[in-house]
């Protein structure tokens, strides 16, 4: 299985990165050989050619491709490979799937390619340890906080100047580029603005807008978009092993959206929480039921931060007093001066749990946008299916007893929910909000 068979309803994307792959192939195949000098540019030097994206294979229609250096596999030709990308698309779009596949591309190391094999088999060491995150050329950035800071930049810099240890290129994937707080963002431009040879910076982001201007203008920007529901629940049965309807059902409830409908599929507790969202817009006919709806869709959320740091919280917490030299289960005290590293993981795991809480809070808060879509497109008569059919009678109800005006009002409101989110408004005090304005339609 090929590293592309991943990245659902992308065709014309993996056609542009299977293309860089194999320029960057043919380029450390060439430099091994000793003819590296006359092979192009190395990915941090800038080329005599620059790539002509109307001359690159595939139409260009969803995916950019601006200027970069980059190694060129003839001498005289442009390359499609470059020292940084940015890949961006809406939340379930793979951007992250996307390039992880092209990191492991670019670690290929399979005899196939001497007779003529694209890179990319999905086999060989360099594909599997890239894609499970063991390579030693391939580092793998996500973070479960709510911003990546200038220390943890700084790290990823020093990171990125050290030679590959495999010999062909040193990767780092950061899959929350939109993360980078301003400070940390200035530090990964120098980075990106003069990398080092043989290193490829991977960035994703839900659009060019979350990524500051200084660092996209130097990236070549890969557009994905929201993958077919058909693809989706292909792949679900495909890899997951789920069974056909159950994988429909997924996809479509989620739109598309890769990851969520992969976790509907295979989580109970998913599953039961989506259906006591979706039963939300009948229990707000009054200012009673309002209040009480948000503070459960709260308690939701809450719960799931508990049950993350639960998991996680206990084991980082005995695994650094170990560390430190505290023995591991007893509560034994601390040597001194370690109280400073304990505080820092407390603040860590704190910020842990708040982007936990919002991010299952913003999850609820798609569902019920969904909802409210298939309510418009029954007053609109719209010959779409439903992406929350299992709850017809509810969707039906509440179309029959408003207008498309309202509607759109109630959508309005829960957009405005999600973005006093990400403005750092009390939680409860926005759905409480949005419930409210869900009731005056």
């Amino acid at each position: 299985m090929a590293v592309w068979d991943d990245v659902v309803g992308q065709d014309r994307v993996t056609a542009q990165l299977a293309a860089a792959a194999r320029d960057a192939d043919a380029f450390v195949t060439a430099e091994r050989q000793g003819t590296g000098a006359q092979a192009g540019s190395g990915p941090g030097e800038q080329p005599q050619q620059a790539p002509d994206p109307e001359a690159q294979s595939g139409p260009q229609s969803e995916s950019e491709s601006e200027p970069g250096p980059g190694p060129s596999a003839d001498r005289g030709s442009a390359s499609q490979m470059t020292h940084a990308w940015l890949f961006t698309g809406p939340p379930g779009s793979g951007r992250s799937t996307a390039a992880r596949a092209f990191a492991a591309a670019l670690q290929c190391v399979s005899p196939d390619r001497a007779l003529g094999g694209a890179p990319g088999c999905g086999f060989c060491d360099g594909c599997h340890t890239s894609l499970v995150g063991t390579h030693a050329d391939v580092e793998i950035v996500r973070t479960d906080l709510l911003s990546i800071g200038v220390k943890e930049t700084r790290d990823l810099v020093r990171r990125s100047s050290l030679s590959p240890a495999g010999g062909r290129w040193q990767v780092i994937v950061l899959e929350d580029a939109d993360r980078l707080t301003e400070g940390a963002g200035n530090v990964l431009l120098k980075a990106v603005e003069e990398p080092a040879p043989r290193t490829v910076w991977l960035l994703c982001a839900p659009s060019v807008e979350d990524v500051l201007p200084t660092i996209r203008s130097r990236c070549r920007h890969l557009s994905l978009r929201t993958p077919p529901i058909g693809a989706v629940a292909d792949v679900l049965v495909r890899r997951d092993g789920i069974e056909p309807e159950a994988a429909d059902r997924a996809a479509r409830a989620t739109q598309g959206h890769i990851g969520r409908a992969r976790r509907l599929a295979t989580d109970e507790r998913a599953r039961a929480r989506r259906a006591a969202v979706l039963k939300l817009p009948l229990r707000v006919d009054d200012i009673g039921g309002c209040l009480k709806a948000a503070q459960e869709l709260i308690d939701a959320a809450g719960e799931d931060a508990k049950q993350v740091a639960e998991d996680v919280d206990t084991k980082e917490t005995e695994e650094l007093r170990a560390a430190l030299g505290a023995a591991a289960g007893t509560g034994g005290r601390l040597p001194r001066g370690t109280a400073g590293a304990m505080k820092e993981l407390q603040d860590k795991q704190k910020r842990r749990s708040t982007r936990t809480q919002r991010d299952s809070l913003d999850l609820a808060l798609v569902d019920l946008t969904g909802f409210y879509r298939d309510v418009l497109a029954l007053q609109m008569g719209a010959s779409v299916p439903l992406a929350n059919d299992e709850v017809r009678d509810s969707i039906h109800r509440i179309a029959t007893a408003s207008s498309p005006e309202r509607t759109l009002r109630r959508i309005e409101a829960v957009i405005a929910c999600r973005e006093a989110l990400d403005r750092n408004v009390a939680p409860l005090l926005a759905v409480e909000a949005m419930t409210a304005a869900l009731r005056a339609g």
